[in-house]
């Protein structure tokens, strides 16, 4: 009898045991459990690579849209190698699956529709991040990081970034209007007070150029309307050169513009501040912000 207790309760402990790994967050599709600590994650998105070099992890692929450069430097310095499963866009199935993942980490704006795909490789969480805020960013590097078993390590970087960013906060002139937009050669778009970029603005105690209507994160513009909304900073990534900026510096009416009146347009690498996203991303957007800013 006392044997047949003793079985039973060591039984017990090990399901309890085991219980007590499995961990539960709601994601994109609502709730997503994991009962074990992934070690082979595959993420699709340039933030979600972010949030597990926040912690000091490294994914076995990337959707890096086969150029390594497209990841932030400083996530790059994290976590080494990996391989590239293709674009975010369009990732390749095959060479996902053949990376033998025990998660990976989805975009629900991109990969919606390949969702159940991806589930029959692996545990797939899905999150926000093409057109999520830098707030909304904040909250999925949390939830990362509790799936991956590093939730206490995701909260005291989280706690760090914050105190980061009021620190670039502190070294910057507060309130001036800053707009960011991202130019083609055909095209502007800005990026409003609803974007990522928008949210890293505001973060630093910066006030977003008013662009009228906000429903959209990014806004096609031309340039009798960047005049209208004439922000006092101007801060351009360019996808090509030359873009489309540097042909209206030749049209009359670019010269009304307050920030080429005053030389306060000024270029980033688009790269970071268009695509990455992320925690490492935010530091890297407001060390640039201040080194334009401050004198």
């Amino acid at each position: 009898m006392k044997r047949l207790l003793s079985v039973i309760l060591s039984t017990c402990f090990i399901l309890i045991s085991f219980t007590a790994k499995a961990v539960t967050v709601e994601d994109s599709k609502g709730s997503f459990t994991l009962d074990y600590q992934p070690k082979r994650i595959v993420v699709l998105e340039f933030s979600f690579a972010d949030a597990l070099a926040a912690v000091g992890m490294s994914p076995v692929g990337i959707a890096d849209d086969k150029e390594t450069d497209r990841v932030l430097k400083e996530v790059r310095d994290v976590i080494g190698s990996w391989a590239s499963v293709g674009t975010r866009s369009q990732p390749s199935m095959e060479v996902i699956a053949s990376l033998k993942p025990d998660l990976i980490i989805a975009d629900i704006s991109r990969h919606e529709a390949v969702y159940a795909d991806l589930q029959k490789i692996a545990p797939t969480l899905i999150l926000p991040s093409r057109r999520e805020t830098y707030e909304d960013s904040l909250k999925a590097a949390a939830i990362i990081g509790k799936v991956i078993g590093k939730d206490q390590a995701m909260q005291a970087r989280l706690q760090q970034h914050r105190k980061i960013m009021a620190q670039y906060a502190q070294q910057l002139p507060q309130k001036i209007e800053v707009q960011f937009g991202v130019a083609r050669d055909d095209a502007l778009f800005l990026h409003t007070k609803d974007s990522y970029a928008g949210g890293v603005i505001h973060a630093l105690g910066l006030a977003n150029a008013e662009t009228g209507r906000d429903d959209t994160a990014y806004r096609q513009t031309g340039l009798e309307q960047l005049v209208a909304i004439n922000p006092e900073y101007l801060i351009i990534g360019n996808y090509v050169t030359p873009s489309i900026i540097d042909k209206w510096h030749n049209e009359p009416l670019f010269s009304v513009l307050q920030a080429a009146r005053q030389n306060h347009i000024y270029q980033v690498n688009q790269n970071t501040w268009s695509r990455c996203r992320g925690i490492m991303a935010a530091e890297r957007m407001s060390q640039d912000l201040v080194n334009i800013l401050v004198p």
